[in-house]
């Protein structure tokens, strides 16, 4: 059992913090009351950003001393919304949210994962037709080795979660958020997750 905050309490994150709970793991979820984050994330030992990723940045930069030493898993984009309240362009070009993170919380272990699917594909990767791919990006070996034991709670199997390698290459996945309008528009709101076929 493993003590987890959830920052956001939208579809996002109301979706781990469930699933999460499901699985074994003492989970609570930070409301919007004042102090309730920095309480929520004090006790945790690995804390997820389920947060809007256009205000994730200055919302815990500002839990940085009740991050430290912590795991920050970032499953957040970063992006700018057309008229239609879809994903129209990111706010970090040439970077992304989760370096960003790391930079500011530079005594946080950040991990970037389960950004490049739908949400529902988050804690249920085998209702998919096809086999779906998570993608791991962080500068902490044994972090993302933390994360990729969670994920196996949710149901991800070793071999459809991928480290990509350093907390740079998160570029890479957020910029996949780029498709997600489109295939929303082709589609609907179906399930799917991007994944590498091999």
């Amino acid at each position: 059992m493993t003590k987890i905050t959830v920052l956001g309490n939208g579809r996002v994150g109301g979706n781990l913090a469930t699933a999460l709970t499901r699985a074994g793991h003492e989970v609570r979820v930070a409301d919007r009351t004042p102090g309730a984050a920095a309480e929520a994330a004090r006790t945790a030992q690995i804390v997820i950003n389920a947060t809007p990723g256009a205000g994730s940045l200055d919302r815990l930069a500002a839990l940085r001393e009740e991050l430290r030493g912590k795991i920050l898993i970032d499953v957040s984009n970063a992006t700018v919304d057309g008229p239609d309240g879809l994903p129209a362009a990111l706010i970090y070009p040439g970077s992304s949210l989760a370096e960003q993170l790391q930079e500011a919380l530079p005594e946080t272990r950040v991990v970037k994962t389960l950004n490049t699917m739908l949400f529902p594909v988050m804690t249920a990767p085998a209702t998919l037709t096809q086999t779906p791919e998570a993608f791991l990006s962080g500068e902490d070996p044994q972090a993302k080795q933390t994360v990729r034991e969670l994920l196996s709670t949710l149901g991800w199997r070793s071999e459809w979660i991928t480290d990509l390698g350093g907390i740079h290459t998160a570029r890479a996945t957020e910029a996949a958020i780029l498709f997600v309008p489109h295939i929303i528009r082709s589609n609907g709101l179906a399930p799917f997750a991007i994944t590498i076929a091999r």
